[in-house]
């Protein structure tokens, strides 16, 4: 038995014997990774740095394609698939999707987490080390929920920090350069364009048993065409945003609270229950991700900013 399995099958001993009282703890970690930290952006943007809420928002979509393209590149089987003695806790095996390697949660984490440390490190410490703690602990839960391997946690941590540095130094040298911008919103619908083909043109394992497919890869690249709308509507949206709409935060409106929550609050809205209830249900998983989140960048960086220009 490899020692990554040894691993996880260690941890569930320790879940089994602490009566699980760790376990909604971590699973609500790993879900605000993914259910509320990528919103994060979207309010900096608006009313706290534009600068940084552009940072912010360009690591996270480029995580999430990258992750997609390493993930249905590798094609790796979850723990529990490799190992039938691993089971996940509670709901985690339902919420776990895609393929194993690398893991999206701790990309999640990393992107948010650690673009907010490098952002705080220098202004506010005791926020810089909370986040970098709670890389770290989203990153065991992984493991602690048997839904990913060490591996898969430490390539989401490592690729992640690797595009957090990358950013920082694009962003330095394409700041107050438009014509670099434009390039920057060039590559990323080329990008965009690039990935959609090799995802879906590319071989996958096909493995059966008892006559049963183990992993449909068509389920498995929802999440890669999510990334992709994130970066398409990045890509269109700060291009449109630049040259048209000029938003600047502003900064001692008493109504700018209250636009920010309006704003989140739609966009919560859009990705709980709208999106899947109008633009999925006519497109269909693939290409509804991809309208519905470029439609949420799109919304973030050019129709809120009007909004809160008129209103402020």
């Amino acid at each position: 038995m490899s020692f990554d399995i040894q691993y996880l099958l260690f941890l569930q001993g320790l879940r089994g014997a602490s009566g699980g009282i760790f376990d909604e703890f971590f699973n609500a970690l790993s879900k605000l990774a993914v259910d509320l930290l990528p919103f994060l952006p979207y309010i900096i943007f608006w009313s706290v740095d534009k600068k940084w809420g552009y940072r912010f928002m360009s690591t996270l979509s480029c995580g999430e394609v990258i992750n997609g393209i390493i993930k249905l590149t590798v094609c790796a089987y979850r723990p529990w698939i490799r190992s039938d003695l691993i089971e996940p806790a509670g709901d985690s095996k339902v919420a776990a999707t895609g393929y194993s390697f690398p893991s999206g949660h701790t990309m999640c984490a990393t992107t948010m987490y650690g673009t907010t440390f490098v952002w705080q490190k220098n202004k506010r410490k005791a926020v810089a080390i909370l986040c970098a703690v709670l890389i770290l602990l989203t990153g065991f839960s992984r493991n602690f929920l048997g839904v990913h391997t060490p591996q898969d946690v430490l390539v989401g941590f490592l690729h992640s920090s690797l595009l957090i540095f990358i950013i920082g130094i694009v962003g330095k040298k394409v700041e107050g350069n438009e014509k670099a911008q434009d390039i920057l919103s060039i590559i990323g619908i080329v990008a965009v364009i690039a990935t959609l083909a090799y995802i879906q043109l590319k071989a996958y394992p096909m493995d059966y048993i008892d006559g049963v497919l183990l992993v449909d890869p068509q389920k498995m690249m929802n999440d890669t065409f999510k990334g992709c709308g994130l970066l398409l509507g990045l890509s269109v949206g700060s291009y449109v945003e630049r040259h048209y709409i000029h938003y600047e935060i502003p900064e001692g409106s008493t109504n700018l609270p209250i636009l920010t929550c309006i704003g989140l609050g739609i966009l919560l809205a859009w990705n709980q229950w709208f999106a899947g209830a109008t633009i999925t249900a006519a497109f269909g998983k693939h290409w509804g991700n991809l309208i519905s989140f470029s439609l949420i960048t799109l919304f973030a960086t050019v129709i809120w900013p009007i909004v809160i220009k008129k209103n402020a």
